[in-house]
């Protein structure tokens, strides 16, 4: 990624940038007779890619860089606001237009048939039921366009709202701070969190019904012995369900009974004759259908709760929504029954392992004692941190932002079905970070995968989250990827299938 804010070029007594003519070794006889914001803004966006412009540097103020390559000022502004949407820079009003992130590399297009420098056999990746290490293995796994679902662009990680959260909080922190704290948590994090539920999700929770956990991943496994001396050994899943959380149960010795998922949201009836205690849910958009759960079934899966059933919800990128109202949690309507998991994994960065566990009140202590002897606690700069962009409103201002980007790319993902997949049925467009889409050709989607994969194209087939039978299709994450980097890699899974089929 690009350099740190010490390494900025350093700016002029007026505070503006002090390169004048010379900015980037751009002239005026370089811009092109038609599309001047295009080429603008790509010898910029090289510029913060290769270390040219680095994190911090301001750039030009736009009348004087339209100046100098004498083109309208309307151009400048154009390549600004489209280094803005790709989260590359900011305004800051008086303080001008800063750089705030770099792409790991610049930009460019994947050819039709990309061949990737992969770590592993895309053949063999695909072939069996996945071990434990697959999600390990594809990550490892490099291509060129990667549209691995639920993960968030991390181009666009809010660089410069961080700093200064983080330049507050060490100028107000005490030395006692920095020892060792509250195993559940700092109680400005478990505020903070109990706020946002509020405002984002309809849950109103106390500071001290909060657990700051390291993401999902961790409240799973802090919950696995508190289940089990509970009498609860097995814990229902969605079908299909996300093969990652049901990793994670199977690693703590917890059966994972399918109930399958139609357009409602997960059958209450399939559940009950599990005979399960407890079922592991994702209503607000279930992974990786997209189903919004139902007013009628969530009323029959509150009476199964209310007759001694436990959830456990995970809420992982209920934030994400484009063309639905917000739907509020399950925690919101029966608290005793309900426990709900979060992070920021989705709306930040997985990296902060940073996440929020709720539980029934009967549950808390164990789960405190839990979380105490397994690592004291997280730590406590990054909670403090992420509490003031809580507080502050900067992390609503960068969903916001995510948001538009995040639809663009979806309706990218979406158009580019379209032309390439024909007949193939999209599913979950309305929120997320991903899409599901099934076809009819009789391919077995973990073939289409491992072919894809060799052209430069990595995604994840559906029947790896699958338990029970079902259509073949491929779940597809468009967060990551600019438009047309999507477009291509729909191109190449269209080429692959059509010869597959």
């Amino acid at each position: 990624m690009g350099g740190s804010a010490s390494a900025a070029v350093p700016t002029s007594a007026d505070g503006h940038s002090p390169y004048g003519s010379d900015f980037l070794q751009l002239g005026a006889g370089e811009a092109p007779g038609s599309g001047k914001a295009d080429w603008l803004a790509r010898r910029l966006r090289q510029a913060i890619a290769d270390g040219r412009l680095a994190v911090g540097s301001r750039l030009p103020p736009t009348r004087v860089l339209a100046a100098e390559l004498r083109v309208s000022r309307g151009v400048v502004t154009e390549a600004y606001r489209r280094l803005t949407e790709d989260g590359h820079v900011e305004g800051r009003r008086r303080g001008g237009t800063v750089v705030v992130a770099a792409p790991s590399a610049p930009p460019t297009a994947p050819s039709r048939n990309p061949a990737p420098a992969a770590r592993a056999d895309p053949g063999k990746l695909f072939l069996g039921e996945p071990g434990a290490d697959v999600f390990d293995t594809l990550r490892a796994t490099r291509a060129r366009v990667d549209f691995t679902p639920g993960q968030p662009d991390l181009a666009a990680f809010p660089r410069a709202a961080w700093l200064r959260a983080e330049r507050a909080v060490l100028t107000e922190l005490s030395a006692e701070s920095l020892g060792y704290g509250d195993p559940r948590g700092t109680p400005q994090l478990r505020r903070a969190v109990a706020g946002w539920l509020a405002r984002s999700r309809g849950v109103r929770v106390d500071p001290d019904d909060v657990l700051i956990v390291a993401g999902t991943a961790q409240a799973l496994t802090l919950l696995h012995p508190v289940l089990r001396a509970d009498g609860i050994d097995g814990i229902a899943v969605e079908d299909p369900g996300s093969l990652g959380t049901r990793q994670h149960l199977l690693n703590g010795a917890l059966a994972t009974p399918p109930v399958p998922v139609d357009d409602d949201g997960v059958r209450v009836d399939a559940l009950r004759a599990t005979g399960a205690r407890a079922v592991l849910l994702t209503p607000a958009h279930q992974f990786p259908t997209g189903v919004v759960m139902s007013g009628e079934r969530r009323r029959e899966l509150l009476c199964w709760a209310e007759d001694g059933g436990l959830i456990l919800e995970d809420d992982y990128d209920a934030e994400h929504r484009y063309d639905r109202p917000p739907v509020p949690a399950l925690r919101g309507l029966l608290a005793d029954q309900v426990c709900y998991m979060g992070s920021v994994s989705k709306l930040l960065a997985p990296a902060l392992r940073t996440g929020w566990l709720v539980p029934p009140p009967r549950y808390r202590e164990a789960l405190t004692d839990a979380k105490r002897f397994t690592d004291l606690g997280n730590a406590v700069l990054p909670q403090l941190v992420l509490a003031r962009l809580m507080e502050s409103g900067d992390l609503e201002r960068h969903l916001r932002l995510l948001r538009g980007r995040h639809r663009r790319r979806r309706d990218a993902m979406i158009d580019a079905i379209a032309v390439h997949l024909p007949g193939a049925v999209v599913h979950g467009a309305a929120a997320g970070l991903h899409l599901t889409v099934t076809y009819t050709p009789e391919v077995p989607d973990t073939e289409l995968a491992a072919v894809a994969l060799s052209r430069g194209v990595k995604c994840q087939p559906l029947s790896w989250h699958r338990q029970l039978p079902g259509r073949p299709g491929l779940v597809l994450g468009y967060a990551a990827g600019p438009p047309g980097v999507i477009a291509e890699g729909v191109a190449v899974l269209g080429e692959a299938l059509r010869e597959l089929g």
